[in-house]
């Protein structure tokens, strides 16, 4: 196992990965400076401790590189069930921080932990070493695929009470990519496909404001909608259009300045977009999907079943939220509030978003195939 621990890892994926967060970075600070300014006369507020979350992040990354993925399996159940009581201890009163309307964190002050972040990780480890162990059990669907299913429902329900329903999107479908992979029957997904559909349009119906964004997305200039529900949108697509082929220029977007309410977090590629226009964008979507492309190539030549599943699950995790945020700025889907990896400004995310390539970088070292 030592000589196979000696191959290098794949170079694709952290070249990606590191010009992502580099220029995701440059992003933060473009986007932010101004709003810096004007909430609290300091325009390096937000980029000063964005900076230290990406040397954590990197630290991060090289530590868990080059630990054996094989370990993690081991304790997998016990990150799980430390991240679902996490989860139960942000939703009590007093205890979990609320930031609009959202009570989604923990700690004192500015210093912060979402726990949701954790969740999604220490999922796909779990059901990643518990399928690997049972690689027959999804024939059956009451024995095999329902106990799991019952998991990320389990996990979604708390997530979304916080609420965070991007986030339960995220986990429900990297949940269900891995179990897909693991060998569950298309069947079962068919015959679960009603009742999912019945429980999306129940959590919309249920909160108005949920509906409210879905008609905002349908008709986002609606003079109805435009100056509330779907002012972000109607600025988002403003950027983006303005943006033209090259670009305003690093710095000179015009929408940044307070017309989209936090333009370094969730709307930070409408930013990016204006200011280095199509090129820039399209610059940023092919790193995405390069990858995403040796994510899958690492997924398919591990050397177990439980690297295979954890390497599509990390890569799941990171595609899916990347297309969803993008999908959200260019009005593809209603707004759901979800971050663009390694762009928007955060340190949970980040940090765990860098933990989780740090594995898949560990599981290339273990896998055959061609590095270049």
């Amino acid at each position: 196992m030592k000589n196979k621990n000696k191959k290098p890892f794949d170079f694709w994926i952290f070249a990606a990965v590191i010009l992502l967060l580099s220029l995701g970075t440059i992003m933060v600070f473009s986007s932010s400076y101004y709003f810096s300014v004007k909430e609290v006369g300091n325009s390096f507020s937000i980029i000063k401790p964005q900076l230290l979350y990406m040397l954590i992040s990197i630290i991060v990354l090289a530590v868990t590189m080059n630990f054996d993925y094989h370990k993690w399996g081991k304790i997998s159940p016990i990150l799980l069930m430390g991240s679902i009581g996490l989860l139960i201890l942000v939703l009590i009163p007093g205890v979990g921080q609320v930031r609009n309307g959202a009570q989604r964190w923990l700690g004192v002050g500015t210093k912060t932990f979402q726990p949701s972040e954790l969740a999604k990780l220490s999922l796909i480890m779990f059901m990643s070493f518990s399928l690997s162990k049972r690689r027959d059990v999804l024939k059956s669907f009451t024995k095999g695929l329902l106990p799991y299913l019952i998991l990320i429902v389990f996990i979604c329900g708390l997530v979304v009470i916080e609420p965070h329903l991007s986030g339960t999107i995220i986990i429900a479908m990297t949940g269900f990519i891995i179990l897909f992979c693991a060998g569950a029957k298309i069947s079962h997904f068919v015959a679960l496909a009603i009742p999912v559909v019945l429980a999306v349009v129940g959590a919309v119906l249920v909160a108005p404001y949920r509906f409210d964004r879905v008609k905002a997305w349908l008709d986002p200039f609606n003079i109805e909608y435009k100056m509330n529900e779907s002012w972000q949108i109607v600025n988002s697509l403003l950027a983006i259009g303005s943006g033209g082929i090259f670009g305003r220029g690093l710095g000179k977007s015009m929408q940044k300045y307070l017309y989209i309410p936090e333009p370094y977090n969730d709307y930070i590629f409408s930013v990016l977009a204006e200011e280095l226009g199509f090129l820039g964008s399209a610059v940023v979507l092919i790193l995405f999907l390069v990858f995403i492309w040796r994510g899958i190539k690492v997924a398919m030549n591990a050397p177990d079943v439980f690297g295979s599943l954890m390497a599509i699950g990390i890569t799941s995790l990171i595609g899916v939220q990347a297309l969803f945020n993008v999908a959200v700025v260019t009005n593809s889907i209603p707004s759901t509030g979800i971050s663009l990896p390694f762009f928007s400004a955060g340190g949970t995310s980040l940090i765990f978003l860098m933990f989780g390539v740090g594995i898949l970088l560990n599981i290339s070292r273990y896998s055959n195939y061609e590095r270049f």
